[in-house]
């Protein structure tokens, strides 16, 4: 039976991204070993979509953050040094944008215009 669901941020310098996941979002951890930390994530749901083009790379996963409000999580975050790489937008789906993870790459934030499936 599958319990849960384990994702993985690739950082070249992992710890200041485990300390932007610790620190500035607030995410409590546990140490697997030697500062090797595991985050906890909020529930969360899993949506394929389909390849975007025939030259588009199959089996690329992508990690979206999900809020109520964007416009007041952003303040937040960015009160504790978040720094977003994109202005929001109006995406068919909710308003996104994207946060930087220092030493690893970005993340999305959305807050949802859809039907979620995190509490069912």
């Amino acid at each position: 039976m599958i319990t849960s669901v384990h994702s993985i941020v690739y950082a070249s310098d992992a710890d200041q991204a485990r300390a932007f996941f610790r620190d500035v979002l607030g995410l409590p951890s546990v140490d697997a070993h030697d500062g090797w930390l595991i985050f906890k994530l909020p529930p969360s749901e899993l949506a394929v979509h389909p390849q975007a083009g025939p030259d588009a790379p199959s089996g690329q996963q992508e990690l979206y953050l999900m809020c109520d409000d964007i416009t007041s999580t952003m303040a937040d975050l960015a009160a504790k040094g978040a720094e977003f790489t994109s202005p929001v937008r109006q995406a068919g789906f909710g308003l996104l944008t994207t946060i930087k993870v220092p030493g690893g790459g970005e993340i999305g934030l959305y807050e949802p215009r859809h039907r979620t499936a995190y509490d069912l």
